[in-house]
């Protein structure tokens, strides 16, 4: 039985995330619509994590088996032609029979985009975030600093039970900025719900000025998500790849 690994592009901005939940349609529900529409059945697609409500990806690997006999590249144009505009796969192929898109991830990236400037983005309104004001990059990078390594990220999550393991491993953060916008990329073994997100919020205060460079370590090691910014917006996050 083939086992289809794709890499999907999404426009979150229409979603409720990749996973399928009661409250709305999700790039999952899409996905799965037009598997099953293609082979004749019900497929449960597999991702390669969650996604926020809004948030885009650009490389995002999911997989199912399903009895078929098309090839991936049949099945890669199937696909596309039951999908809507905004979900896209740009790469099919067989995987080995024990490929599973969520549990053998190793790390993930993400990437955060804010336009800055007095004018607000019209074209790209849906992939930035907006800020009025300057940002210090070497201060946010100077704040993000603290965040490199295996550390307890407890006050950057916005919803978890108590017993859940917060504990992550960030391999690198950078922070670049080109014109008017500012990009941070984080790459870890995984993230939090809201994890970036928050991260970028704090990350923003300081390059505003709001925060002192030396406030990222005193949020980091409170583990109390009441000492953190606030989340940032979702649409200026898009999961980049991640990597097995």
């Amino acid at each position: 039985m083939p086992n289809y690994r794709l890499t999907l592009q999404f426009e979150g901005t229409n979603y409720h995330g990749w996973q399928i939940q009661p409250n709305g349609v999700t790039v999952q529900e899409v996905v799965e619509r037009a598997v099953a529409e293609t082979v004749g059945k019900p497929v449960r697609v597999l991702g390669c994590g969650r996604t926020d409500a809004g948030v885009h990806a650009e490389n995002y690997v999911a997989n199912f088996s399903v009895e078929s006999d098309l090839a991936p590249e049949r099945m890669l144009a199937a696909l596309n032609s039951r999908l809507p505009d905004d979900v896209v796969v740009t790469a099919c192929d067989t995987a080995p029979d024990d490929f599973h898109a969520t549990l053998g991830v190793r790390s993930k990236v993400y990437r955060y985009a804010i336009a800055t400037g007095g004018v607000r983005p019209a074209l790209d309104r849906n992939f930035v975030t907006h800020c009025r004001h300057a940002l210090d990059v070497e201060a946010m990078r100077a704040a993000a600093a603290c965040l490199l390594g295996e550390h307890d990220f407890a006050s950057f999550v916005t919803e978890r039970s108590p017993d859940k393991d917060t504990i992550r491993i960030v391999r690198r953060l950078d922070i670049t900025w080109s014109g008017r916008y500012v990009f941070i990329e984080i790459e870890g073994n995984g993230f939090l719900y809201n994890m970036v997100r928050t991260i970028a919020g704090c990350l923003m205060a300081v390059g505003r000025g709001l925060r002192p460079v030396g406030w990222m370590k005193e949020v980091l090691d409170a583990r109390n998500r009441t000492r953190a910014f606030e989340t940032a917006p979702a649409r200026g996050l898009t999961m980049v790849r991640a990597t097995y």
